[in-house]
């Protein structure tokens, strides 16, 4: 029987060992910065690597509290999912605000699951047990907002107004449109069409898009998180938009010739730097990409 006792203490302390490991788990090598990975809570957040950041603009905003009290009662029927990175300068400025103004409205903290995403080239933007996978996050922070299991909408990087407004607006009337509405449009089409869909689209994409993108890196972002999570037919349809998009941009030929050219397509991505050095004849970096695939 004592044996029997001083198994199951065993087994009991593993196990609690294993589930206190799995949250708020910290990364730090090569004397580089240390980072959060995988679940983690407020707790986390306020550790010694991060409470400079975090408790500064935590204590530093003042929540509407108007519109608080006009949402506390129906936020309390969703649930969040919050995808950051403890390096990431928007997640800093960002988080600490989602914290407070979640605590404001009273929101029961086991509805909200906040997931620390890599830094590192090899898992960027990926967490170890990978719950980013099909939900498109390419910017980081993104809050996603559940109701019945079923997504209702999210906010990526930073509120349109103020966390509070964003949230009035998803769970009344939700007309919300978050930032980097061309990942969004291409995303839907290459879940319900692929790429022969993109392909098809591309043109109207470019008429319909140009002028109201920010910059070529949403697309160049987005891009990279499609190679980096081996979608890279995928991601050389989108590097290609980006050029019809952005043609003024030389880093759009570079991004979409090296990606053709780790896929095996040396023959296209010449074509593409000698196409975009006829463009740019002075830049440099077009040069040296051009001669770099070319001695591959």
């Amino acid at each position: 029987m004592k044996t029997s006792i001083l198994s199951i203490i065993i087994v009991l302390t593993v196990v609690f060992q294993i589930n206190s490991q799995s949250i708020n788990q910290e990364i730090s090598k090569d004397e580089q910065t240390a980072y959060l990975l995988g679940k983690i809570d407020k707790t986390g957040l306020e550790g010694d690597n991060y409470k400079s950041w975090f408790s500064k603009n935590y204590e530093s905003y003042k929540p509407n509290l108007s519109i608080i009290n006009a949402i506390t009662s129906e936020l309390k029927n969703y649930q969040i999912t919050l995808f950051m990175g403890t390096w990431c300068g928007d997640s800093k400025q960002e988080v600490p605000v989602l914290y407070k103004v979640l605590e404001a409205c009273n929101f029961p903290i086991d509805q909200l699951t906040v997931i620390a995403v890599s830094r590192q080239a090899n898992m960027y933007k990926q967490s170890p047990q990978h719950e980013e996978v099909g939900l498109n996050i390419h910017r980081v922070p993104t809050v996603i907002f559940y109701k019945n299991e079923n997504e209702v909408n999210r906010i990526i990087e930073h509120p349109i107004t103020t966390f509070e407004e964003d949230i009035q607006n998803i769970i009344t009337k939700n007309d919300y449109k978050s930032n980097y509405q061309i990942v969004t449009a291409i995303n839907s089409i290459l879940k319900k069409k692929g790429i022969k869909g993109l392909q098809k689209k591309s043109k109207k994409l470019v008429k319909s898009f140009e002028g109201n993108v920010s910059s070529m890196f949403e697309l160049n972002t987005y891009g990279r998180i499609l190679y980096e999570t081996d979608r890279k037919d995928e991601a050389i349809e989108v590097f290609t938009l980006n050029t019809a998009l952005f043609p003024n941009e030389p880093i759009t030929y570079v991004s979409l010739a090296n990606t053709l050219g780790v896929s095996g397509q040396k023959e296209k991505a010449v074509n593409v730097l000698e196409k975009a050095i006829e463009l740019h004849p002075e830049n440099k970096d077009l040069k040296e990409n051009l001669e770099v695939i070319k001695s591959n």
